[in-house]
């Protein structure tokens, strides 16, 4: 049985789309076993960007690119490794991968993802990617959690998926994600308010006042430090998501990758009738510069994505 039904991928992904899928599977069967399975969560280096790597972020890098050989990606670029890779040298796509998104989150059991985006192969490996995120042609991202959810987009809505581990396959659960226009939810690591600039700290004590303040409405306060994690809470029920600048030395652009979280979201959250940018500027319209470029990130709910845009302003 294919891990996702065909009919539902546009041709010249399938192949690459089948393997994102059978590895997501495998990969979460690994999760599953937690300890059993080996010391997931335990420290084995620094990325090329100087962030730890766990052990499970090795693995699961070393079994995407694996499962992607000869599957028509020309070329693999990973968060977990310096540049580029040319992994089929006939292949006409250029595929970008943060192989496992948060973590942080491997020991202590809370949802982690694989989070993917894929672009026409063009002009060089590098050059593939260093471009507006609205060339992208698909965006997805596998969630390991209580289930293993795949949501996609082809650039024609958000569409759901949920792994059914009888039959290994990826089931359509929602053909058309609609994340709702009005959120009662925000997500920031308050931890870093002290940092904050002036237009994100007005954001959030606007929020804090609740019903008495200009909202109207109470607001209540989500984290969970797994951007796999916090997209799909929205996606599912609004919300917004904040990971600013800050004062801090080497948070200026913030700390999401442009190419391997930022814009592959951002397609998925304005696919399902939602709002990306960088505090101002949407995400779509924009390009990276650098392979491991990073990014402010904002997304969510229209309504409260522009309100942050008309304080930056």
């Amino acid at each position: 049985m294919p891990a996702i039904d065909p009919a539902l991928i546009p041709e010249n992904l399938r192949p690459a789309i089948e393997a994102m899928c059978a590895t997501g599977a495998k990969l979460s069967r690994v999760i599953a076993r937690g300890p059993l399975a080996g010391a997931l969560g335990a420290g084995v280096g620094e990325n090329s960007d100087g962030d730890q790597q766990k052990a499970l972020d090795v693995m699961a890098d070393e079994m995407f690119e694996a499962a992607l050989r000869g599957t028509g990606v020309k070329y693999y670029a990973s968060e977990e490794q310096e540049d580029v890779l040319t992994i089929d040298e006939g292949g006409t796509l250029a595929l970008a991968t943060d192989p496992l998104d948060g973590s942080s989150n491997i020991d202590v059991n809370v949802t982690i993802g694989t989070i993917f985006s894929i672009f026409e192969a063009a002009g060089g490996a590098q050059a593939s990617f260093l471009r507006p995120a609205s060339d992208q042609i698909c965006a997805g991202y596998i969630a390991y959690g209580p289930q293993t959810l795949l949501a996609v987009t082809f650039g024609a809505g958000t569409m759901l998926f949920v792994l059914d581990p009888e039959t290994g396959a990826f089931v359509l659960a929602d053909k058309a994600m609609d994340l709702p226009a009005a959120a009662k939810e925000f997500s920031i690591n308050a931890s870093n308010r002290r940092h904050w600039t002036q237009p994100v700290l007005a954001y959030v004590e606007e929020n804090e006042t609740g019903k008495d303040g200009r909202k109207g409405k109470d607001m209540n306060f989500r984290w969970v430090g797994s951007l796999v994690a916090e997209t799909h809470r929205i996606l599912t029920r609004g919300g917004t998501f904040l990971y600013p600048s800050d004062a801090r030395k080497g948070y200026e652009n913030g700390r999401l990758r442009m190419v391997y979280e930022v814009a592959p979201m951002a397609f998925l959250v304005e696919q399902a009738g939602g709002k990306a940018t960088d505090g101002v500027a949407p995400i779509m319209s924009l390009t990276a510069e650098e392979l491991h470029e990073r990014r402010p990130f904002v997304f969510g709910s229209a309504e409260e994505v522009d309100r942050i845009a008309a304080l930056h302003g």
